[in-house]
């Protein structure tokens, strides 16, 4: 009796095994609706989510069902490289990116994917997530091949390759360097192009304005930067530019100038843009910031009617494809002036921007 006890232990052992290691784990399909489209009156429209990385089906459906009750068809969302890859080069863990685009492309939205981020084993000991070594290049561009194959038959179409490059935040703690950027998208573009070609490859967006600190410690212009990023050939290494186009306290009217940070300055960047090369531009980021305590801030009456405006300018520009405004929603209030930037209150309450921009971008006008 006791050695069949013993049997029955080694097979209910042995069985376990394999239903762990051996048997493919059964994932719950996703609760996704019936094939939609976005009814919008302005196909520019755009609004900048923040949905990777919080795993909860409900409140990206939920986020994603007010994107499209208001009729913007696109939304830029970062899909970070330390998310599909935590541990090693080997292997990709897409379920979170899978959810996120899934629900956007069963609403008829078009994602627009901003890669970056650094995962741990990509970069030095104690380095800035932001960190990316040159010899590193070649794991990032298999990371950004892997997306776009896997991706660009489920709404993926446009791919952004970093994100504001100017800024030593974002470029890891270190200088400034269009000439490197450059080569980042020399590796990168062509690999992509190959795999998967109707990939629209966009330029990480700049961050807006003049050079900051001794010897660009903390940006460098967009302008000097990017001068050098298309005289170092650049250019031919993408199919579109990025722009980030904050307001400030300037109304969307106001006349562009180079010392001037507000949304006509891309303007000024496309006349450089097309001296070198004839891309058209994406405005990936961009708007007005309403919080009562931030002395950057304008009103919420202010802001609303420059956002509606600027919505409409962009279809003035045949040069831009997308006018993204910055911030869709959060999960959750920061109680910080960064509420200030949201169209969908951190408790999940639609703002009254909201209601505004909706009826602006569904009904035609008469």
């Amino acid at each position: 009796m006791q050695k069949l006890l013993i049997l029955l232990g080694i097979i209910i052992a042995i069985s376990a095994t394999i239903n762990t290691f051996v048997i493919r784990r059964q994932v719950a399909p996703f609760a996704l609706p019936k094939p939609q489209t976005v009814i919008a009156t302005n196909p520019k429209a755009a609004v900048h989510t923040r949905l990777t990385g919080v795993g909860d089906e409900v409140f990206i459906a939920h986020q994603l069902d007010l994107v499209a009750a208001m009729g913007t068809p696109w939304i830029v969302e970062l899909f970070p490289w330390a998310y599909a890859q935590p541990r090693s080069q080997y292997g990709y863990d897409w379920r979170g990116f899978d959810m996120v685009i899934d629900h956007a492309h069963a609403r008829g939205i078009t994602v627009i994917a901003r890669l970056d981020i650094v995962p741990a084993w990509a970069r030095p000991t104690n380095s800035s997530d932001r960190f990316l070594a040159p010899h590193m290049y070649a794991a990032y561009r298999d990371y950004v091949v892997a997306f776009a194959q896997r991706y660009h038959q489920r709404g993926v179409t446009h791919i952004i390759i970093w994100n504001e490059p100017n800024l030593q935040f974002e470029w890891g703690g270190r200088s400034p360097d269009p000439e490197a950027y450059a080569q980042l998208l020399a590796t990168v573009y062509p690999a992509v192009k190959q795999a998967t070609p109707a990939v629209t490859i966009i330029a990480g967006a700049l961050s807006p304005g003049a050079t900051l600190g001794d010897n660009a410690e903390v940006r460098l212009g967009d302008r000097e930067y990017t001068t050098r990023f298309l005289a170092a050939g650049g250019g031919q290494f993408i199919d579109a530019w990025g722009v980030h186009a904050y307001g400030g306290q300037l109304p969307p009217n106001d006349p562009p100038q180079w010392d001037v940070v507000n949304l006509r300055r891309v303007e000024l960047i496309h006349q450089l843009l097309i001296s070198y090369v004839n891309k058209p531009i994406f405005i990936t980021e961009a708007g007005w910031n309403d919080a009562p305590r931030w002395q950057l801030a304008i009103t919420p009456a202010q802001r609303i009617r420059w956002s509606i405006a600027a919505y409409q300018q962009a279809q003035q520009w045949p040069w831009l494809t997308v006018f993204t405004l910055w911030q869709f929603g959060l999960p959750a209030p920061t109680h910080t002036y960064q509420d200030g930037w949201l169209l969908i209150a951190g408790d999940g309450t639609p703002r009254a921007i909201y209601a505004e921009l909706a009826q602006a971008l569904t009904q035609t006008p008469p």
